[in-house]
């Protein structure tokens, strides 16, 4: 949502179009913060990471619009199989709290505000 990233990398293809919300897992292992930590030290090193436990946990934190799903991009951000494109993110102002679940899942409607 903040840093600029403009591909999701996954395992897996999509055909999902448009505008989604954005949610932040509820945890996140140690190990994987230290590893973006270290990718994005590379290719990112201007960018401020937030310490593991100012991250935001378990929250809807916007939307973004997922314009394709590709298989190659220069994007220093792909580094998958598939990346879903992304575009145009809108970050909430206060995070909502929610339990989200692998993969797409649908959320109440009246969960986001219709600004987004």
């Amino acid at each position: 949502m903040y840093a600029g990233k403009d591909i999701e990398n996954r395992n897996w293809p999509t055909r999902v179009r448009g505008r989604i919300a954005i949610h932040a897992s509820k945890t996140m292992l140690s190990t994987d913060y230290f590893e973006f930590q270290e990718f994005t030290a590379l290719d990112f090193p201007d960018l401020d990471i937030p310490s593991k436990q100012e991250l935001i946990c378990g929250s809807i934190l916007g939307t973004v619009e997922i314009a394709d799903c590709v298989i190659d991009s220069d994007s220093p951000w792909f580094v998958g199989f598939f990346g879903f494109v992304l575009r145009n993110p809108r970050p909430l102002e206060k995070p909502i709290p929610f339990n989200g679940k692998l993969g797409f899942f649908d959320i109440p409607d009246d969960l986001i505000p219709e600004r987004l």
